[in-house]
């Protein structure tokens, strides 16, 4: 039977690092002359979020395989939880990931926009954006109250079944003026408002209605503060907040004020600049818990507006952390405890359960901040060195390319890329035949008997999913029973679609460039 399955950010010690064995970066052996098609990644990569989905699937649903499910979500209770997404392999939702894989997403469009429209992906990345968003207006159903999981680990774990023959719990779970959430509020207001930029000029009213939700769930998460797992104390073992809710307000904050423009939304971010830890923490991961590289680098961008002239002072240290955070995955930090560890083969290696998720978070990061450098003419210094923009973006190149093969294994750590990916990864819809195929109920352990201990590669290949990936000597199992490594979730393929599309434009423009020689016609 499937151990229960906590996904820890081990973030028990001070500054938020935490390091395994030093390994020395053997990556040029492995060349990333290799050419990639990123703009197949990149479809591959929006593809997987229809795998994802919870609720009654449209017409347009492209994953075949995937059927109706979770279609009483929230019947109990008395409120409509259709729809959202299964945030990895089993049938929970659970809000805090959800909402943070929609804000990165969302970010990935509004850095992103005109290149994810050139590799013809914008609709498909907006209908991955709308698809969590309407599960959250749907969620937040008083001002003061927000749905923030449809059923539990514990029981969902008892079963192997599909999502559309679910027979665990679905029980609903909430935050509200006597049990606060702020770091899920705000990270729910968060995905909300960098939702509505995006959908401003194709569907104002729509952005509209979105920022009506993330203002007020602002104001409930910052005004009753608390954190969502001690609400929710189902959450624990899964997604416990342990870096507290001061980071998700002020991430919020900033994306309010890219949002709407509002002054008051920029003054929150400066005032509580010290207090909740946007210029205190040095920080070397960036994930569903911790935000606050990304916050960071969002406030340092706003340097190179005149209008932000008068809060120089504040945004310059922002800026300063933010940089912390790209030194340290550059390893150009002084001191090896303030750098990220590189397996041998150079991928970013912070922790050993789902690492993937901190690679792309990271080449995301590392792309934004060296078009930041880039128009604002800029170079990055640390303490190991000068590093200009094209230097940064490299490396996130070289991450995203380790990720499709260019790694020991020749593997392709994004399911359906390449000749060489894993084919058993730990899913459940995916291990199991299809519903379309297959109409008959699979029971709860019947799943476990025929499925689970199957040698055999999944009937159903999870396209675009991110698996955990390789562990810190680069080795890696393909096998189901492996969810360390070969589990795979929505925040880690989330923050790749961004990166993909510009490495795509890149590959686009260069090919533009150096294709001088007239076509010659063949007979």
């Amino acid at each position: 039977m499937e151990m229960e399955k906590p996904r820890p950010n081990a973030l028990t010690i001070p500054r938020f690092i935490l390091h395994f064995s030093l390994c020395l970066p053997l990556s040029t052996i492995f060349a990333s002359a290799q050419a990639f098609d990123y703009g197949d990644a990149l479809s591959k990569s929006l593809l997987y979020f229809e795998a994802q989905r919870s609720g009654r699937l449209p017409y347009s649903q492209r994953v075949t395989w995937r059927h109706h499910s979770g279609l009483t979500d929230g019947l109990e209770q008395g409120v409509d939880l259709v729809g959202g997404y299964y945030d990895a392999g089993d049938h929970v939702k659970f809000g805090l990931p959800m909402a943070f894989t929609v804000t990165m997403l969302s970010w990935g469009v509004v850095e992103y926009a005109e290149e994810i429209a050139g590799a013809g992906e914008l609709e498909h990345a907006l209908e991955a954006i709308k698809w969590g968003t309407d599960y959250f207006i749907k969620a937040h159903t008083s001002p003061n109250v927000l749905w923030a999981e449809v059923g539990d680990g514990d029981t969902d774990h008892y079963c192997w079944q599909r999502p559309e023959d679910m027979t665990t719990s679905r029980q609903a779970y909430k935050i509200d003026e006597n049990n606060p959430g702020s770091d899920l509020a705000g990270e729910t207001a968060a995905a909300m408002a960098a939702a509505a930029i995006v959908f401003k000029k194709t569907n104002p009213h729509y952005a509209h209605l979105l920022l009506h939700h993330a203002q007020q769930l602002f104001e409930f998460g910052d005004k009753y503060r608390g954190t969502y797992d001690r609400s929710v104390g189902v959450v624990k073992s899964y997604y416990a907040s342990v870096s507290g809710y001061m980071d998700e307000l002020l991430w919020a904050a900033l994306w309010l004020y890219k949002a709407t423009d509002n002054e008051e939304y920029l003054k929150y971010a400066i005032n509580k600049a010290h207090c909740f830890g946007g210029i205190g923490w040095s920080i070397t991961e960036f994930s569903w818990d911790v935000k606050y590289a990304g916050l960071q680098i969002i406030a340092a961008k706003l340097l190179m507006e005149e209008k932000h002239k008068k809060h120089n002072h504040i945004l310059q240290q922002y800026k300063s952390k933010a940089e912390y955070y790209i030194c340290s995955c550059l390893n150009k930090n002084n001191g090896s405890n303030n750098n990220v560890d590189r397996t041998p083969g150079g991928l970013l290696y912070v922790r050993q359960w789902n690492n993937m998720q901190y690679v792309s978070s990271a080449a995301f990061l590392l792309t934004v901040y060296s078009d930041f450098l880039r128009d604002s003419q800029q170079k990055l210094s640390c303490h190991g060195g000068i590093v200009t923009p094209d230097e940064l973006l490299n490396f996130a190149k070289s991450q995203v390319d380790y990720t499709l093969g260019s790694n020991p294994m020749s593997l392709s750590y994004l399911v359906g890329y390449g000749p060489n990916y894993p084919t058993r990864v730990h899913h459940r819809g995916g291990s199991i035949v299809s519903y379309r195929e297959s109409k008959g109920f699979i029971g709860c352990t019947q799943g476990y008997d025929n499925w689970y201990s199957n040698m055999g590669p999944n009937p159903n290949v999870v396209v675009g999913a991110l698996v955990g990936g390789p562990d810190c000597q680069d080795n890696f199992s393909d096998q189901r029973g492996n969810y360390m490594q070969t589990e795979a979730c929505t925040y880690n393929t989330a923050p790749l679609v961004g990166v993909l599309a510009k490495l795509n434009h890149l590959d686009y423009q260069n090919v533009r460039t150096n294709h001088n020689s007239p076509l010659i016609a063949s007979y």
